[in-house]
């Protein structure tokens, strides 16, 4: 009988495939970056073919480096960057664009108008998010518009759109499945999250052919086979989630009120609230954390666009450390009595500002500052904002009052920058033994699907603690350098403005 599963991660720099046994142990991994393409100033886009090709190549390297054969794997799962939006041909098969990626900010001018036309109340009652260049609406409306022949095609019936999780499911399949599941549909802008359809309303909006789009399951859905031909067996695909909420079922977090967040090239935050929609009075996105069995579960979530990505920038763009670890031990070594402040607003401000024309600026630089305290600042940012996104939840919600904060993601190996976020907080924050988390929840939809896994229970019960870690800095201290983490927010707000 099949065991091993295979989990499919398709993030915003690279694509990754995991090979989970049924004890939770990851036995095989594959990973190949991604090329990001920047071919103006806001814009980011992926090749839509290169996606395709490395995540091919990941899940076949995961197998093979796990020793199982294909036929030993019960089943797949997908997890992917969210938002992201292809438009392809369904005759060919081929994208008709590259993609454009979440963190894109072409449309913000689209976006303002419709903003003027009244559209955001609407939008936020059906969907629970915002108008903001970040979801995936705009995005398909400015390729229908800017491809030649697109619209045309689109309105007879010729092109598909999908985010990450649905082109691959299209191209694993052959074409045959043109389907995506109700936690990525819950991120175009164009999904009611209430109903659980596509809205008529939303699509005449953003001038979004409803024949386009595809089918929304659950996330432990039968989604088809992925074709033998491509890993070596034909292996059934049953679970699909994007990243964030994939993590939060990684994490455990199935009750009301647990609370998890991913630093990768963003911070995403997710609240558990149940099966009650919350209606955040402060900016953040009700959303849908998971659908299983038909039944949905909701989350207050809060979304910060660099963090991850801000140390790639220290590395890659100021060439001040070759790798996060090396971040980390520079910023241990920062003088204590300098106060750098760095707002990494380098593709606008997400949550709880939603400011698409803020970038980024350093604050407090003197003669003396140098790389140590670039790096601190720059690693500080991630707790800033992490409390910016707690202390409106706690606004919105108050099951948040006694959180733990559950963490995952690349820049939790630091633990510099987890005792800076519960510093930060004032609040304990919970790194797990299985930092494979959002490849974790999309193995678990998939195995237990498959009779490989355990259910819900069973599965939180396999969660292991790494490490607790618990604030140390005095009260004065803590509200001192939020003051001075708010203080330079609101100078990069006025200077969009100005």
């Amino acid at each position: 009988m099949p065991t091993g599963v295979l989990a499919i991660d398709q993030g915003t720099t690279s694509s990754r495939a995991l090979v989970f046994s049924p004890a939770l142990d990851v036995i095989g991994v594959g990973q190949q970056e991604i090329t990001q393409h920047y071919p103006a100033s806001g814009h980011v886009e992926h090749d839509a073919e290169d996606i395709w090709r490395t995540t091919v190549a990941t899940a076949r390297t995961a197998i093979d480096r796990s020793g199982l054969h294909a036929s030993d794997i019960a089943a797949i799962g997908i997890t992917n960057q969210r938002e992201t939006t292809v438009v392809w041909d369904r005759r060919t098969g081929k994208p008709i664009h590259h993609a454009l990626v979440w963190q894109d900010r072409r449309t913000t001018e689209a976006c303002r108008k419709l903003a003027d036309a009244g559209l955001e109340p609407t939008l936020t009652a059906k969907t629970g998010l915002l108008l903001d260049p970040y979801f995936s609406a705009t995005k398909i409306a400015w390729l229908l518009d800017n491809v030649d022949g697109a619209r045309t095609a689109a309105d007879a019936g010729h092109l598909a759109f999908g985010t990450v999780d649905c082109w691959l499911l299209w191209r694993l399949t052959g074409g045959k499945v043109h389907a995506t599941d109700a936690t990525n549909a819950a991120r175009t802008a164009l999904f009611d999250i209430y109903k659980g359809t596509w809205d008529d309303d939303l699509l005449a909006a953003f001038r979004v052919p409803r024949q386009v789009l595809p089918e929304v399951r659950d996330c432990n859905a039968q989604f088809g086979t992925a074709d033998a031909a491509l890993l070596g067996a034909a292996i059934p695909i049953l679970g699909m989630a994007g990243d964030q909420q994939a993590a939060t079922m990684g994490q455990a977090c199935f009750a009301p009120g647990m609370m998890k967040s991913t630093y990768g090239t963003g911070c995403f935050a997710l609240l558990n609230t149940g099966s009650t929609a919350v209606a955040s009075r402060n900016r953040l996105l009700t959303t849908i954390a998971y659908q299983l069995d038909g039944k949905r579960t909701y989350a207050l979530e809060g979304s910060i666009f660099i963090a991850g990505a801000a140390v790639q920038w220290l590395r890659d763009g100021l060439h001040l450390v070759a790798s996060a670890r090396d971040a980390s031990a520079l910023a241990l070594e920062a003088d204590p009595t300098q106060h750098v402040v760095v707002v990494p607003a380098f593709v606008g401000l997400g949550a709880p500002y939603w400011n698409a024309e803020a970038r980024g600026a350093m604050f407090g630089l003197t003669r003396a500052t140098g790389p140590r305290e670039l790096a601190r600042a720059v690693l500080d940012a991630a707790a800033f904002q992490t409390r910016d996104l707690l202390d409106a939840m706690r606004r919105d919600w108050t099951g948040t009052r006694d959180t733990v904060l559950r963490v995952d993601g690349g820049m939790v190996a630091s633990d510099y920058v987890l005792q800076a976020i519960a510093d930060t907080l004032a609040a304990p924050v919970e790194r797990p033994t299985v930092l494979e988390t959002t490849a974790l929840g999309a193995a678990w939809l998939a195995g237990h699907k498959a009779g490989v896994l355990p259910d819900m229970d069973g599965f939180a019960a396999m969660w292991r603690l790494d490490r607790r870690f618990t604030p140390r800095q005095d009260e004065t201290a803590r509200a001192a350098a939020y003051a001075r983490w708010q203080r330079a927010v609101e100078a990069v707000v006025g200077y969009a403005a100005s």
